[in-house]
């Protein structure tokens, strides 16, 4: 499943549906260029964030006005529809009207509307937004269920990364219509290319402080002003050519540690800092922690027991720091590796 982000369904989705007419390149749907193909034959289906369902027709005559379009035979339009519906969990719901389901129904009936097709491609436009955070989860998983049942092309457009990191198999992540990074959802995780793709993947953001990188000896500090740690010797040949340079330095936050429970085998530098406020998630505590004009987000173990106020010490994994140049774009900093 390829998961992607951008401003407008037009725009998501108007090359491959027909709807905008293509400017320059190829659209290919398998080994076959469409951009001369009429949308009708280009054998898609497509899943709205609203669900577009007829309210006078029962489910089944939904899932099937499609195929009577096409003037697919009874039998086979049955076929397809008890399928689907055995598929989705919604038989029992054939015969009702959309007034009579809830919105996670709706969205499975208009997905079975989409599967009934038997397409090459499945696009999705943010089909979740409309549900509430309990029945996303649950519906999340059902499609990711799908896909794999299915072994078809979904491409899922969303703005929720959790979406993105647990369905795709690979993520376009877009900015302004612009493709910022394609790859699988642990790349984009570990080796952002970029200062938007590492802020958007994530929850909470990588954190991001204004830095300069100098030479102390033989060793390499990365200067934040409100605190200095130093580079992993296996890591500061990468960075030597920055020396002096203003950089951007980032870490998740959950690579932010309290220094009583940090994990085995991990490279530390300690960080201090002033506790802002915290959230007790119950597996872990968020801290929202300042340094200087710093104010960074730590994930730390629920044993923590930091208060509002408290002047405190961070252990942070060097292991996991990133590096973003500015002087090669000021707006969009690119990963230095």
């Amino acid at each position: 499943m390829a998961s992607v982000t951008y401003d407008h369904v037009w725009k998501r989705f108007g090359d491959f549906t027909g709807l905008e007419e293509v400017s320059d390149g190829k659209v290919m749907i398998g080994n076959t260029v469409v951009n001369d193909v009429p949308p009708k034959d280009r054998d898609i289906a497509m899943v709205f964030q609203s669900y577009a369902l007829y309210p006078h027709m029962t489910v089944y005559d939904n899932m099937a006005f499609g195929l009577k379009l096409r003037k697919t035979p009874k039998e086979e339009i049955k076929r397809r529809v008890e399928e689907a519906a055995e598929i989705l969990g919604i038989e029992a719901l054939l015969k009702r009207k959309p007034r009579e389901l809830s919105g996670g129904q709706r969205q499975r009936v208009a997905v079975g509307r989409a599967i009934v097709r038997e397409p090459k491609v499945f696009l999705f436009d943010e089909p979740l937004s409309n549900l509430d955070a309990k029945l996303r989860v649950q519906t999340r998983a059902q499609i990711s269920k799908l896909h794999q049942n299915l072994q078809t092309t979904f491409i899922y457009v969303t703005h929720d990364q959790t979406e993105a990191m647990t369905m795709a198999t690979r993520i376009a992540v877009m900015n302004k219509g612009l493709l910022q990074q394609l790859d699988t959802p642990q790349m984009l995780y570990d080796y952002p290319a970029n200062l938007f793709v590492a802020g958007f993947i994530g929850s909470p953001a990588m954190n991001f402080f204004s830095a300069k990188l100098r030479k102390d000896g033989n060793n390499l500090m990365v200067d934040a002003s409100a605190f200095v740690v130093k580079v992993p010797d296996a890591k500061a040949g990468t960075f030597m050519h920055l020396v002096d340079k203003e950089v951007i330095f980032g870490i998740r936050p959950e690579d932010v540690h309290n220094p009583l429970f940090v994990p085995p085998n991990v490279t530390v530098a300690e960080v201090p800092a002033k506790v802002d406020f915290t959230e007790l998630m119950g597996n872990e505590i968020y801290l929202y922690l300042i340094a200087g004009e710093h104010n960074f987000v730590g994930r730390v173990d629920p044993r923590t027991r930091f208060h509002m106020g408290d002047e405190v010490k961070l252990a942070i994994n060097m292991d996991n720091f990133h590096i973003f140049d500015p002087s090669a774009d000021r707006e969009n900093p690119p990963a230095v590796r």
